[in-house]
């Protein structure tokens, strides 16, 4: 690892990737603490303090802290997401998004402005309801104190509409950025750094509730959170480098007096093909109605998703397992569509051994990828619920989510696997490569 890290410093462009990064990342942190004006933020900590679970702790942990601090990043990368969701799902039912969807990278720059768009509108809608929210709690926190400052309603939701919306579309520029001049995906990125940045706070609270802090915690039960956290770890890095590999076949080639052809290769299949998409879907799609009813308080909706909807309940769990295998599916169909690579396949001459080429082929993939997805959808809804079942059965609260170590490990491993992508192009050893810091040596014609 120490080789592979000289190795980076040795490439000038790999190098000014990572450094670019972090410095947007850097930018994002330092946001996460300018309030928006107009508000209290020791008054929104307060509040906070009583109310860590559930939506509103949840949302904290996506936006990295944001909502606690009364950021003018509170709204995070969620409006884009709920956006991205909505185009894709329009994408299939829709055949002019279908058409630009096909034709290659105009057609996705066209459906990325859309995108844009709908992130603005989204943005604007949440940040109504945060506003009107806001403006409902004044007098509620302890000592009869006012969430926001004296201004009429109309003043405080425009400025706060603004600024939400600014941040929002100033964050989405961001990740973009990120994913076009720097390393990794810019949006998964973006929530990585969030979570990463609340970790330490979530290992200081889990300590101070145990016996080594004067808590009730004992020791073994400490013990056996860190074991499941590494083991979690562990399962998240199996899963994610887990492939089904399909044995493909290339008939051999006559031309002239060569022979081309005759390869035996394979057809890697990812058994968690979409990644750390369908949880960041999932929760921003149970975010957004809590995010639209906060704008209509008292009403029979607010008060059914206060009692039902709740993180860590039986019927929060259940839609979002439901949401997670729904997305695993769909994002995977999105990405991979098994009726391109059949044809791909038979142009080139290659043929899956007892397959007959063509539709039959992309039968057969398709219902192997569609097995291995529904084991990978499982894995990650059990990841991602493992820890409600960990605090109903310790009692303790559980500060290392299952969807926040899911993301956190799974960003981690692309990020590496591309820096060591750039690091093999450039003709240097890869991470774990037996070369060490050596410098593959280029012929010279």
């Amino acid at each position: 690892m120490v080789s592979s890290v000289a190795n980076i410093g040795r490439m000038p462009e790999l190098r000014k990737r990572i450094f670019y990064t972090l410095l947007l990342l850097a930018v994002y942190r330092v946001g996460v603490f300018i309030t928006i004006p107009g508000v209290n933020r020791e008054v929104m900590q307060q509040y906070m303090a009583g109310s860590s679970s559930g939506f509103l702790g949840l949302f904290n942990m996506f936006s990295g802290g944001a909502i606690e601090q009364l950021s003018i990043f509170a709204l995070g990368i969620m409006p884009y997401i709920s956006a991205s969701i909505i185009l894709q799902l329009l994408t299939v039912v829709v055949p002019t998004l279908d058409r630009l969807n096909k034709e290659g990278e105009q057609g996705r720059k066209k459906i990325s402005q859309y995108t844009r768009y709908g992130t603005v509108l989204l943005s604007v809608i949440q940040g109504i309801g945060i506003a009107f929210w806001l403006s409902s709690l004044n007098g509620q926190v302890g000592g009869g104190m006012n969430m926001v400052f004296e201004q009429s309603q109309a003043e405080f939701t425009f400025t706060t509409v603004l600024t939400l919306s600014t941040g929002c579309v100033f964050i989405m520029w961001l990740g973009e950025q990120i994913t076009e001049r720097g390393i990794g995906n810019g949006i998964s990125l973006l929530i990585f750094a969030g979570i990463v940045a609340n970790l330490p706070d979530a290992v200081v609270q889990t300590v101070a509730l145990s016996e080594l802090g004067g808590g009730t915690l004992t020791i073994p039960t400490l013990m056996f959170i860190l074991f499941i956290v590494v083991a979690v770890i562990a399962i998240i890095c199996f899963f994610e480098r887990g492939q089904r590999r399909i044995p493909v076949r290339y008939a051999k080639k006559v031309v002239g007096n060569r022979m081309y052809g005759g390869q035996n290769t394979y057809l890697p299949l990812k058994v968690n093909t979409a990644g750390v998409i369908p949880p960041i879907f999932a929760s921003s799609i149970l975010m957004f109605p809590q995010t639209i009813a906060n704008m209509f308080p008292d009403t029979m909706l607010v008060v059914w998703l206060n009692d039902n909807l709740i993180p860590g309940q039986t019927f929060y769990n259940v839609v979002y397992v439901a949401l997670n295998i729904f997305f695993c599916y769909f994002y995977t169909a999105v990405m991979f569509n098994p009726v391109d690579v059949a044809d791909n396949m038979k142009k080139s001459g290659g043929f899956i051994p007892g397959i007959r080429a063509g539709k039959k082929t992309a039968e057969y993939v398709d219902k192997v990828l569609s097995r291995i997805t529904f084991g990978g959808a499982v894995y990650m809804s059990a990841v991602c619920v493992l820890p409600t079942f960990l605090q109903s059965e310790l009692n303790v609260p559980f500060f290392f989510g299952g969807t926040a170590l899911l993301i956190v490990v799974a960003v981690a491993l692309d990020t590496v696997q591309q820096i060591e992508s750039h690091l093999i192009t450039r003709n240097y050893d890869g991470f774990g490569g037996q070369g060490g810091a050596k410098v593959k040596g280029r012929r010279r014609g």
